[in-house]
């Protein structure tokens, strides 16, 4: 265990000594897990850029609302299917099966969410399209499956309908997984900037996944192009500033989630 927790931490550890270390120490080699000639100067550099908290602003919006859609539409889709009394079961199950495997590819989704959904330059491009996985909707239907039948048996005698039964029987037992289907669709939209460089023109609607992807590939911050030093400084060490800022957010929030990601994977993986 030990070993794994060094194997893993190692690379993180690594991306925060290059951010506040030197350029010259990043290029020479001399960064292990430990600063070597600290500076915060990348760090100061983009976090004073006004538009930046904008740009994060942008990214929790996406990332709470997307994951409620997300984890609603998948929880609702995948409570049917676990139902072997449905009728058509057999095919939606295969169907939903079906997309794991075969998609109709970048230019088909692109022309399906930008010209026939109008999505085009709105935060919906960004939510709507990836808000149900068939992974995750077969993992919430192997959850639902397992929750014993006699509970929502004793409910419909006390008079409960279907929809009060999945709302105050079923998602509060669910907790577990439905605390994975949070952590996996939030860290999915929270990273994701690749679909809104697709879909968002105006640069006011970036998520922060985007600006700091943009800063990436221009190495050299705009404020400090007029010098020579600190434009060094941040082409060296922008990569890992950029990544320990993206990824600080979710490393907090998850060991609030991880005892119930851990048993929703697990319940939600085996049957029986």
């Amino acid at each position: 265990m030990t070993l794994v927790v060094v194997a893993t931490l190692y690379p993180f550890l690594y991306l925060v000594a290059q951010s506040f270390s030197s350029e010259a120490a990043v290029y020479a080699g001399k960064v292990s897990i430990f600063p070597v000639d600290f500076t915060d100067k990348t760090y100061r550099v983009i976090l004073s850029k006004p538009d930046f908290f904008r740009y994060y602003g942008n990214t929790i919006l996406y990332s709470v609302l997307g994951t409620i859609i997300s984890v609603g539409a998948t929880a609702v889709m995948s409570y049917p299917l676990s139902k072997d009394r449905l009728r058509l079961n057999k095919f939606f199950i295969p169907f939903v099966l079906f997309t794991m495997y075969f998609g109709g590819g970048l230019i088909p989704n692109y022309l399906l969410v930008a010209k026939t959904l109008h999505m085009r330059d709105t935060m919906w491009a960004i939510i709507i399209p990836g808000a149900i996985s068939a992974f995750n909707v077969i993992l919430v239907k192997t959850f639902f499956a397992n929750l014993p039948n006699e509970l929502e048996e004793s409910a419909t005698v006390d008079g409960l309908g279907i929809y009060g039964i999945f709302v105050r029987i079923v998602l509060p037992l669910s907790k577990p997984i439905l605390a994975t289907m949070v952590l996996f669709s939030m860290v999915g939209i929270w990273n994701n900037w690749f679909g809104p460089s697709l879909f968002l023109d105006a640069k006011e609607k970036w998520p922060v996944a985007l600006y700091l992807r943009q800063i990436i590939d221009s190495t050299i911050n705009t404020d400090a192009s007029a010098n020579t030093e600190t434009a060094a400084q941040i082409a060296a060490t922008v990569k890992s500033c950029a990544m320990v800022l993206t990824s600080l957010p979710i490393i907090c929030i998850y060991p609030f989630v991880q005892k119930y990601f851990v048993q929703g994977m697990m319940i939600g993986a085996v049957k029986g």
